[in-house]
């Protein structure tokens, strides 16, 4: 069996296994579809995934260990939440990238069914975490300038929303365990893949996971983030421009909420932005892929993985 003239163009990775029914019982193991072979793609996720791994780990641990000194110093609950955001970067530093690298290099799943249901369920968790983690960051700044008077109990809210995140991100992962594992190819009977195949029991319910997973880890935390911010900057501009507020208030004041609205419109456009951008092109990826799969799958294997790349990146920083 050669390679058809597309091969180059369709997605090659070890866990598109759309095909495999494509594979005769005769057919010869030197004779394998370029995706169940060692290729370009797959170097290309090595090289990628390498260089992400260790520039992510230097910046992610220099992070976490200036937040934790500075905790001990002057305790804030911004900083006990970037910590944790920074321990989620972490994790999807140590878990994913790794894993990525290895699956790439031996190309079929080699580490048996219970690891294979274990590390899918850390591929989502960290990606969870990390965009609720954001929520609940978003959430402080918004009840810091829009409710003040309703600043109490702040340590105790600040732990729920922070276990509410591990909590949240382990319900969400929770069904990949059930839905990954371990199986072999029906023709080819060596080459064991950790795949999601004979899981749902129709195509309508794998689109509904996919939707929900969609809206969990990317639209729910763009909503909240923008919202929040856009209260802020809103009620920023309000109270400055307010003269009934501006009178009780100090030129002193009035300067550091022209400041507070400089440094948050700043925040704002750099969390939105580097969010949509590197979120957005990968989702609508997938959205395409479940409304016509045979059309996505044409596009350029290193545009998709470069694309998946990123979202994982922005995660990861």
């Amino acid at each position: 069996m050669e390679d058809s003239p597309d091969a180059g163009r369709i997605i090659q990775d070890h866990r598109n296994l759309h095909n495999w029914t494509n594979k005769s019982v005769g057919d010869n193991d030197d004779e394998l579809p370029l995706y169940m072979k060692f290729n370009d793609g797959h170097r290309l996720s090595i090289a990628a995934y390498s260089v992400l791994l260790v520039f992510s780990a230097v910046a992610n641990m220099t992070v976490l260990v200036l937040l934790v000194k500075r905790k001990r110093v002057q305790p804030s609950r911004i900083n006990t939440m970037l910590m944790h955001l920074a321990i989620a970067d972490l994790m999807v530093t140590f878990l994913i990238m790794p894993l990525e690298i290895v699956w790439a290099y031996t190309v079929q799943w080699l580490a048996g069914d219970a690891m294979c249901r274990i590390m899918s369920f850390f591929r989502t968790f960290g990606l969870y975490l990390s965009s609720f983690i954001l929520c609940c960051l978003s959430i402080d700044r918004y009840y810091a300038v829009m409710k003040p008077l309703q600043l109490v109990n702040l340590d105790r809210r600040e732990r729920l929303m922070i276990l509410g995140a591990w909590i949240g991100a382990a319900i969400c992962s929770a069904p990949q365990i059930y839905i990954f594992h371990l199986e072999h190819h029906p023709a080819i009977t060596w080459y064991w893949q950790c795949v999601s195949f004979n899981i749902f029991p129709n195509t309508y319910y794998e689109l509904a996971y996919n939707i929900f997973v969609l809206m969990a880890m990317y639209a729910l935390p763009l909503v909240v983030v923008l919202f929040s911010y856009s209260s802020i900057l809103l009620e920023i501009f309000r109270r400055t421009r307010n003269p009934g507020y501006a009178d009780g208030v100090t030129r002193s004041s009035l300067a550091f909420l022209g400041r507070a609205k400089i440094r948050t419109l700043k925040m704002t456009i750099i969390i939105v932005l580097v969010f949509f951008v590197c979120w957005t092109p990968y989702q609508v990826m997938c959205i395409w892929y479940w409304y016509d799969g045979v059309t996505a799958l044409k596009v350029d294997a290193r545009i998709q993985k470069v694309l998946l790349q990123i979202e994982v990146y922005q995660v990861s920083t």
